[in-house]
């Protein structure tokens, strides 16, 4: 199943991490103010590679069983990021394949492709992933990394800032 962006709109890669939630929940608000269609692209492969050869055949799932998984995640992530009530102005895309290949196909002639990604990685510097990478090489679209924000336990409070200091003799 290869399905494109028709269009403007954006794409956004879920995979249920919170990265992936970040850059779903800031896609759909820049297609809110774009007023552009959202889709949300998970990829999935064939999990075979990660048995043994010799495992016994009910062990591993069939490719309807990952698929079916691959539907499952791609759903609750939308719902877990966005709520129910936006959750239909969604189009949800599942496709197997490379990550990287199937969001670069799938952003092709879109606005924008989004991804998120973690707050920092090594030595200050932003985390990307390899799909993240991968995608930022070869896309024909913008591409925007959106970072998870660390959520606190109690929520922020507005801080007073102090007045302005004044130069020179008053």
């Amino acid at each position: 199943m290869t399905e494109h962006t028709d269009g403007n709109g954006i794409v956004v890669g879920v995979d249920g991490s919170e990265a992936s939630m970040a850059a779903l929940r800031w896609a759909a608000e820049q297609a809110e103010i774009l007023h552009t269609g959202l889709v949300a692209v998970h990829a999935w492969e064939p999990a075979a590679s990660g048995h043994a050869p010799y495992a016994p055949a009910p062990a591993r799932p069939t490719a309807a069983q990952e698929h079916e998984r691959a539907v499952r995640v791609l759903a609750a992530t939308v719902r877990e990021a966005l709520g129910p009530r936006i959750d239909d102005a969604v189009r949800r895309v599942v496709v197997e394949g490379p990550p990287a290949r199937v969001l670069l196909q799938q952003a092709r002639g879109a606005l924008l492709l989004a991804l998120g990604r973690k707050a920092h990685g090594n030595f200050g510097l932003p985390s990307v992933g390899p799909v993240g990478r991968e995608c930022l090489r070869h896309s024909t679209v913008p591409v925007v990394t959106v970072p998870v924000t660390e959520r606190s336990r109690e929520p922020q409070k507005a801080v007073d800032s102090p007045p302005l200091a004044r130069s020179g003799a008053s």
